[in-house]
């Protein structure tokens, strides 16, 4: 019986491998039709966008190949003073906009929720769980049903601010209109995710290193900085492309609180005024949407090794 059962485990360990052989090529071969389904799109708006008005209109991206008319007048048009319809001094302020609200954005939701993350994680308190399970708890509130009220707190005026009947609970804030009152309704609207990912990273830190610090005489902070934050980094990295690309592509949080001011508007807020008066420049819209998209891209694409890590962060101890 032993020598039938050795002469098959040849075959059985060449089928398993065989097996093992096709299904990694067929993983791969699926993943490789994915990424080109899902980037055709992009291609066929960057090869758009060096495009002439013309031939727009007349034909498909694709007889790009077939007659190569290639100009960067679109580009150009963009970042003109004068040429752009709605928009005379061109997408450039808006961009720097964008940055402005962005970056904060994105650094102070990441550095409160890193220090909340340890405090819930590893200094425990009475409550503490209970705080957690709340913070989670708040990624359910849609964000459309907290656009009035906080708008209603950050503008100016004897009706604004919060208020049970005639007592005045917060007075308004004065900061509608303003970088500030954007940075504070994308740092709320980001602390439950933020907290949470992050409370699950640290928490699966080895117990016995934060001990090993204790013993050695280092304090919370001390441990925070100098253990917790380096090996955060994945976690770190991952919330920073979710909530760089969300801040960035936001539209409906910049309308609502930027209050029609125009110093402070992204280039969100712009993109739609490029096509000009009855869209007679609506060609405009593909190279101005592909410098939108070429940030949120580089961000991606430079923290990505952290990815997988961060979004797997504490699932597994």
């Amino acid at each position: 019986m032993s020598i039938l059962n050795r002469s098959k485990a040849p075959k059985i360990a060449e089928q398993n491998a065989g097996r093992k052989l096709f299904g990694s090529r067929g993983a791969t071969i699926t993943v490789w039709i994915m990424a080109v389904i899902w980037t055709i799109p992009t291609f066929g708006l960057f090869a758009t966008s060096f495009r002439p008005k013309a031939d727009i209109s007349a034909t498909g991206w694709w007889n790009l190949f077939l007659h190569p008319h290639l100009t960067f007048a679109n580009y150009s048009a963009i970042f003109s003073t004068s040429t752009v319809s709605g928009i005379p001094n061109g997408i450039w302020p808006y961009i720097v906009n964008s940055f402005v609200i962005t970056i904060p954005a994105v650094i102070f939701p990441i550095t409160i929720a890193t220090m909340a993350a340890y405090c819930l994680a590893w200094v425990k308190f009475r409550g503490s769980d209970i705080i957690f399970y709340g913070i989670f708890a708040l990624q359910i509130v849609p964000i459309q049903l907290t656009l009035v009220p906080l708008l209603n707190l950050f503008r100016s005026g004897a009706d604004s601010g919060a208020h049970i009947g005639s007592l005045t609970l917060i007075p308004g804030l004065n900061i509608a209109g303003k970088f500030a009152g954007i940075w504070v309704p994308h740092t709320m609207f980001a602390l439950p995710l933020a907290i949470y990912l992050l409370h699950n990273f640290i928490a699966s830190l080895p117990r016995d290193l934060m001990e090993a610090a204790h013993v050695d005489g280092a304090s919370h902070f001390t441990v925070f900085r100098r253990i917790v934050l380096p090996l955060s980094i994945p976690a770190i990295a991952a919330f920073t492309i979710f909530q760089f690309l969300w801040v960035w592509n936001d539209l409906l949080v910049a309308l609502t609180f930027t209050g029609g001011t125009e110093g402070i508007d992204p280039l969100n807020n712009k993109l739609a005024g490029l096509a000009g008066t009855w869209g007679s420049h609506w060609e405009l819209l593909t190279s101005s949407a592909f410098i939108q998209i070429l940030v949120p891209l580089a961000v991606f694409f430079s923290l990505q090794r952290y990815f997988v890590r961060g979004l797997l962060a504490g699932s597994v101890k």
